[in-house]
């Protein structure tokens, strides 16, 4: 079976990544991008690009199976509702929402509307991910007693640095994804977090840099550095890690570890790192695929992305009130979203 997906904006730096995808798999059918009035230059300058029709939104929903929303956080809201109407499956961009009540809401329509709702969560589909996992399953590890991780970058630049846009800073984008391995490896949520967040690095209205001292609700302890504090002239961009101390043993992930260094004397001189491993979003696009051909949620749901949410709201208020808060997620109906 093909399935028809289209591309809702292409605000994102992950948008070029998912495409690239899409037109890959022999199973799917990339039929094209749309984007908002404000945004529409940039939406057909990116299908001229893809090699793909550039189309409004009511046309492509009605010519689609699945989308993915690769637009600014603060308008995922609107076009997973725009998704919804038209019953088709939605894969979104990280984070859910900007804000736990946005991210219920997002949740709550797509159920109504009996559509699926995925999040991106591409390093569930990385192998060093995997493996740590299994070996925790396998009780290789023991009980873990402790987790600390980084998710270290480039500052994007953008619209990801204008709150009205992307509800945050460095918190609200780099968190996110080593808080939702830790859930899916350990099946722990967290219970509370202590944030501290400046701005060092980068001349830009909100935060760069950020560390979050959480507890799960085992009683684990579990930092995250998820800072914005790879200079421009890195040789890559950032890292993706995370260790696991547990009571018979540790294991260590780093999830873009298999690379090598290119050093160049001519032309733009320097040194660069290149990745050769496994690309995690070739497995995030593959299960959304075959998930809206399957009729079935992809690996991550919509109404699980509400706890991710929920730990970066309380790292905010963590952060105001200088002292631990509680996460508080919304208490969900259902987890098939």
């Amino acid at each position: 079976m093909t399935v028809r997906i289209g591309l809702c904006s292409v605000a994102h730096l992950h948008a070029d990544s998912y495409a690239a995808r899409l037109t890959d798999l022999p199973n799917a059918e990339f039929v094209g991008v749309t984007e908002s009035e404000e945004r529409e230059a940039e939406g057909r300058a990116k299908a001229d690009e893809y090699g793909v029709d550039y189309l409004d939104p009511d046309a492509l929903l009605d010519g689609v199976d699945g989308v993915i929303v690769c637009s600014t956080n603060a308008d995922h809201l609107a076009w997973v509702r725009r998704a919804a109407d038209a019953g088709v499956d939605v894969l979104c961009e990280k984070p859910l929402a900007p804000s736990v009540d946005d991210a219920q809401q997002m949740v709550d329509i797509c159920r109504r509307a009996d559509v699926h709702l995925g999040v991106a969560m591409p390093l569930r589909f990385n192998q060093p991910v995997r493996n740590a996992k299994t070996a925790v399953e396998n009780g290789a590890l023991g009980e873990i007693r402790f987790l600390s991780g980084t998710n270290r970058g480039q500052m994007p630049g953008s619209w990801f640095v204008e709150e009205e846009e992307s509800g945050g800073g460095a918190v609200m984008d780099h968190s996110v994804h080593i808080v939702d391995i830790v859930r899916w490896i350990t099946g722990e949520d967290v219970r509370e977090v202590y944030a501290e967040t400046d701005t060092r690095f980068n001349d830009v209205p909100v935060e760069d840099l950020n560390l979050l001292s959480m507890t799960l609700t085992d009683g684990t302890e579990f930092v995250l550095d998820g800072s914005w504090s790879k200079p421009e002239q890195w040789d890559f961009w950032g890292d993706a890690t995370l260790r696991l101390v547990g009571t018979e043993g540790v294991v260590s992930i780093d999830c873009f570890d298999q690379k090598i260094k290119q050093t160049r004397d001519t032309g733009d001189p320097g040194i660069r790192s290149v990745f050769w491993g496994s690309n995690p979003d070739e497995g995030l696009v593959a299960d959304f695929v075959e998930a809206v051909a399957e009729n079935r949620p992809p690996t991550k749901t919509g109404a699980d992305a509400v706890a991710d949410v929920a730990v970066v709201e309380a790292a905010y208020e963590s952060a105001k009130r200088v002292e631990p808060v509680d996460v508080e997620a919304t208490e969900l109906t259902s987890t098939t979203n």
